[in-house]
């Protein structure tokens, strides 16, 4: 008897969502749409690539925020 494969495995879960929607059951259709996400690997965040040339510092930021309420509060005065 062979393992089941990554197609196997997709056809069975679409059966079982075909089932569920024939049955009208929606927890069932989740599980098995979330199911087959994990085998392709797409229920997981994308990670971004950060390089550290485009991470400010905190205090930079900070910086920035201060010297943004200075010029709002200035041309709010005038």
């Amino acid at each position: 008897m062979r393992l089941p494969d990554l197609n196997d495995l997709m056809q069975d879960l679409q059966l079982a969502k075909q089932i569920a929607i024939e049955e009208r059951n929606p927890n069932a259709i989740v599980i098995a749409t979330m199911s087959q996400a994990k085998l392709l690997g797409i229920d997981k965040p994308v990670v971004r690539d950060v390089h550290a040339d485009d991470v400010q510092t905190l205090s930079d930021l900070m910086d920035e925020l201060a010297s943004d309420e200075q010029v709002k509060s200035l041309t709010h005065e005038q």
